[in-house]
């Protein structure tokens, strides 16, 4: 019974990826539009998106724009386009769902994509990797994305003082290792 009401349905997964691709299909109907606009226009994209949060906006509401803003800065600052599987990988983890993606895939890109939409808020983003030399890495390689888009990027790693800590706690996306995060957590509310 089980196999045929999957048959019918399709599986949870292919429901969710289902669900999502009309948002795909609306970033992709920006692609050309964004293309077109400068670098200053592109950029400029931040404040515009900033400006419908305070207006009332969700970030549900502003996250096809935002993930086209992210996608063509991609493709003009690192030369990397977000394929349509990214974007909905970058729409779970939005989510707050996992991606379960295998070495290679583009993990690193796909963050980009809630980590500029959730950073437009304000609140700071807190992007947790397995290791120092990850963290180290991300923030240098996408903090160029980041930087281009207006947005600052920290990271926080072993050895640091404390105000090279707070400078990186500081920033829009703060890249680090889940240790550090979780001490510098406990440190502060004990």
């Amino acid at each position: 019974m089980s196999r045929l009401l999957q048959s019918i349905f399709g599986t949870k997964h292919e429901r969710e990826v289902k669900r999502l691709t009309p948002l795909v299909d609306q970033i992709n109907a920006l692609e050309e539009r964004w293309k077109k606009l400068s670098d200053a226009e592109l950029a400029g994209k931040t404040a515009e998106l900033k400006q419908k949060l305070e207006n009332g906006a969700s970030l549900d509401d502003i996250l096809v724009p935002a993930f086209a803003t992210v996608r063509e800065a991609g493709r003009r600052v690192l030369g990397m386009r977000h394929y349509d599987v990214q974007l909905i990988g970058g729409m779970v983890l939005h989510q707050g769902k996992i991606a379960e993606m295998k070495t290679g895939e583009g993990k690193t890109l796909v963050a980009t994509l809630p980590c500029y939409l959730n950073a437009l808020e304000g609140k700071g983003v807190h992007v947790v990797t397995v290791n120092d030399y990850l963290a180290r890495r991300d923030a240098e390689w996408m903090g160029k994305l980041y930087g281009f888009l207006g947005l600052s990027t920290g990271v926080v790693v072993p050895g640091q003082s404390n105000a090279e800590k707070k400078r990186a706690y500081q920033c829009d996306i703060t890249y680090g290792q889940n240790n550090e995060f979780g001490f510098d957590y406990l440190r502060d509310n004990m």
